[in-house]
């Protein structure tokens, strides 16, 4: 049994995509599982042991199938006949995308929208599985297993940047501003983590946060910072941090997928349709929408209960 997945999007999109790769794991344990999609995300899942290999969406030409009259080299013909099921998360409102798959030589073609409306994310992603074999989990819930390995890499981390074991990691990021959480909100945060909570904290930024990483570079008072890691090694630090503190992004989503005590800060975001699940999450969304209206106190409080649950 050869299974390919094709999913684009960023790495919230990824993470809710996750319990579809388990489902399919499940399933078909001896199944080749592929999944074709943006490598630097898509590594989260080989590294896990959630699919065998991983291609990138350029490599095997995917645009050409997004072409009303497409023209198919022998490589793609023999790389897309190769699967006996192909599920796509690709944007394909018009079928395109589904009909060159099966020109191309697809066995059995299933395509469901990335698009959420009016049911959260990962029930959304889960809807390709209905007319399969498949346990149908409700209220199923990303998971990302580390290997050992990847978890020494994450001590080493932070032996790396000269951070204390089981500290709070903070991502005070995302992809749009409005979705940030005021900077001075988490600056004064990780004082009282220390004060209150006596735990320390250090602040970890993506590839999306050059506003941020300035305005810290600016601050007399800027905490410790993880920056510039792949994605994979981000991953494996959080995997060895005590809890993690976040907005609504993507790293926020891995945090939780990883099993990590997570606070996630929901302001414009509708936290019923993209808010991360995990039974060590607590979401903390602002009743009005507005991130303001979220204080630091709110913050340290439901910390403090999500750890004194998780213990």
């Amino acid at each position: 049994m050869r299974i390919l997945v094709l999913r684009g999007g960023a790495i919230g999109d990824f993470v809710v995509t996750i319990p579809v790769l388990c489902s399919l794991r499940e399933a078909w344990p001896d199944c080749y599982l592929v999944l074709v999609g943006y490598p630097h995300i898509a590594r989260l899942a080989l590294q896990s042991g959630l699919v065998d290999e991983v291609r990138s969406l350029d490599e095997v030409g995917m645009a050409r199938f997004f072409s009303w009259k497409p023209e198919f080299d022998e490589e793609q013909i023999g790389f897309i006949s190769s699967f006996d099921l192909v599920i796509s998360f690709l944007h394909d409102p018009g079928g395109i995308v589904r009909k060159n798959l099966t020109q191309a030589g697809a066995r059995y073609v299933i395509y469901r929208s990335p698009l959420v409306k009016n049911r959260h994310a990962v029930d959304q992603m889960m809807l390709a599985l209905q007319a399969l074999p498949v346990e149908m989990r409700e209220g199923a819930a990303p998971h990302l297993p580390l290997p050992e390995s990847r978890r020494r890499r994450g001590r080493d981390i932070l032996q790396e940047f000269a951070l204390p074991a089981a500290a709070v990691a903070i991502h005070p990021g995302s992809g749009s501003l409005q979705k940030n959480w005021n900077l001075d909100n988490f600056i004064s945060l990780r004082t009282a983590l220390r004060e209150r909570l006596h735990l320390d904290s250090f602040f970890v930024l993506g590839e999306a946060d050059g506003r941020i990483r300035d305005a810290l570079a600016a601050r007399r008072d800027a905490p410790p910072v993880v920056d510039g890691l792949p994605l994979t090694d981000t991953a494996a630090l959080l995997g060895a941090s005590r809890a993690f503190i976040g907005n609504d992004s993507g790293i926020t989503h891995v945090a939780a997928a990883l099993g990590l005590p997570t606070i996630a800060i929901f302001g414009p975001s509708d936290a019923s349709l993209w808010g991360p699940r995990g039974r060590r999450v607590r979401i903390l969304q602002a009743e009005d929408r507005r991130l303001s209206s979220v204080s630091v106190l709110d913050v340290l409080d439901a910390l403090r209960e999500l750890l004194s649950d998780c213990s």
